[in-house]
């Protein structure tokens, strides 16, 4: 019984080991080729077409850049996957919330999620998306952290990626967002579904307004 339960024990961290040299694999494809398809494009495709157009980083707006860092990851440039203090503040908000209301995440693990895991809140769910965010750090700077982020992320109802974004709420390039615009995009993010049916909130204009006077003061990643 012994020895069956050791094999047991040693298949099943066999078979965790190859999952995460799997991703580690797919990881280090993105050094030199961009995504075509992400985890979330994929489900989304499911209910319809799906509007998504990459752009590399030179081809993105600069305050696109830096209203994603303010709203969603300000000590990104800082910190090596994880902010500790974003976390232990989200952890915080939910206790007193009484719910989840805050998560913390970083935009190198708001990548992982979108390019290989699901949202599902679960602890397997949230030690890949970890694991993988390690990975990101290790293999790839920060800029090209933040350009997959921007190219990837959803910005509305089957809209993916910056460009997409942009196209479909004012008609322009991503290269060619205004201060406002790229701001106004920033808020969107963490509710898109939500915001490109319900459209532009008080919450919206307030929220678009703080972080385009707070531009100025960001550093962007750059070669």
């Amino acid at each position: 019984m012994k020895r069956f339960f050791l094999s047991v024990l040693g298949l099943l961290v066999i078979a965790a080991l190859a999952s995460q040299l799997w991703y580690l694999g797919l990881v280090l494809q993105l050094r030199g080729q961009n995504p075509k398809d992400t985890a979330f494009m994929e489900r989304a495709r499911a209910h319809g077409q799906v509007s998504y157009q990459w752009r590399d980083y030179e081809h993105i707006a600069d305050d696109l850049k830096r209203a994603v860092l303010i709203s969603e990851d300000a000590r990104f440039v800082e910190h090596s996957g994880f902010d500790w203090r974003g976390i232990r503040h989200a952890m915080e908000r939910n206790e007193e919330a009484g719910r989840p209301v805050a998560g913390g995440s970083t935009i190198t693990q708001q990548l992982a999620k979108n390019l290989f895991l699901s949202s599902e809140k679960t602890y397997t769910r949230k030690l890949q998306e970890a694991l993988i965010a390690v990975m990101l750090e290790l293999s790839l700077s920060k800029q090209r952290i933040l350009e997959l982020y921007l190219n990837t992320a959803q910005w509305g109802n089957r809209v993916f990626g910056a460009q997409a974004a942009a196209r479909h709420y004012f008609g322009v390039d991503a290269d060619q967002l205004s201060p406002a615009q790229a701001a106004q995009m920033a808020v969107l993010l963490p509710r898109p579904s939500y915001y490109d049916v319900r459209g532009t909130t008080d919450y919206v204009q307030q929220r678009t307004l703080w972080i385009q006077e707070q531009l100025p003061l960001v550093r962007i990643p750059s070669p």
